[in-house]
């Protein structure tokens, strides 16, 4: 399941987000590509140091978990450190997966579902699209700031050059609670269903039927 949330971050979190990287040091961001996917990323990456690149890492990652449809996506178990990533000059990243597992120690994971997170406006900059190729074809994301699309870290995908202005996103990955994608979408239109249902009708009992389903779905999927 690839999926767009529009509104992740207000204008105001944009601003903070933004200045921040205005004044941030950013290092070649193949610093942290695996050695196949070091020949074809060609992009730059922030360091994170201070307590301004850890505060905007803090608050982007607090929007995120905190918002509920990206809860209900993903389910997540355990989240990389955000990572800020900037093109601009032809800068690029060619078709690549990404790593299936990432980090040391207790911060190792399995990469279930990775993100991206758009930071600057799309009429601010030519090119940079994110173009997933799917079963479907290639698709092609270009979002307004503040909003992520997520999709599952298995997927074949790339970053189209930029040629004016930058682009800018927060990037990430995850360990979900559930490792399969289509059981996450099951509980996804599920969950999207009693929500609805609550909306329309308050608590039910339909609402407590979904309800049960869906909690006892999750008690057979989920990995803890």
């Amino acid at each position: 399941m690839i999926l767009c949330i529009g509104e992740v971050l207000n204008r105001e979190q944009l601003g903070r987000v933004r200045s921040a990287l205005d004044s941030g040091q950013f290092e070649d961001g193949r610093s942290t590509a695996g050695w196949h996917a070091r020949l074809v990323k060609n992009n730059e990456q922030m360091q994170v140091t201070d307590e301004a690149g850890q505060s905007i890492r803090t608050e982007v990652e607090n929007a995120l978990t905190g918002h509920p449809v990206f809860q209900m996506a993903v389910r997540p178990a355990k989240m990389t450190s955000i990572l800020f990533s900037r093109y601009r000059d032809g800068m690029t990243y060619g078709n690549h997966v990404d790593d299936p597992v990432m980090g040391r120690g207790p911060g190792r994971l399995r990469t279930d579902i990775s993100f991206t997170l758009f930071l600057d406006d799309p009429d601010s900059y030519d090119g940079g699209e994110l173009v997933t190729d799917t079963t479907a074809g290639e698709q092609s994301y270009k979002m307004p700031a503040g909003s992520v699309v997520i999709y599952p870290s298995s997927t074949l995908h790339r970053v189209e050059p930029v040629s004016r202005g930058q682009r800018r996103v927060a990037i990430g990955w995850i360990q979900s609670t559930i490792r399969d994608p289509a059981q996450r979408e099951v509980l996804f239109d599920l969950d999207t269903a009693r929500r609805q249902l609550f909306e329309r009708e308050g608590k039910s009992t339909e609402f407590d039927l979904l309800t049960k389903s869906l909690a006892n779905l999750q008690r057979f999927w989920a990995e803890i």
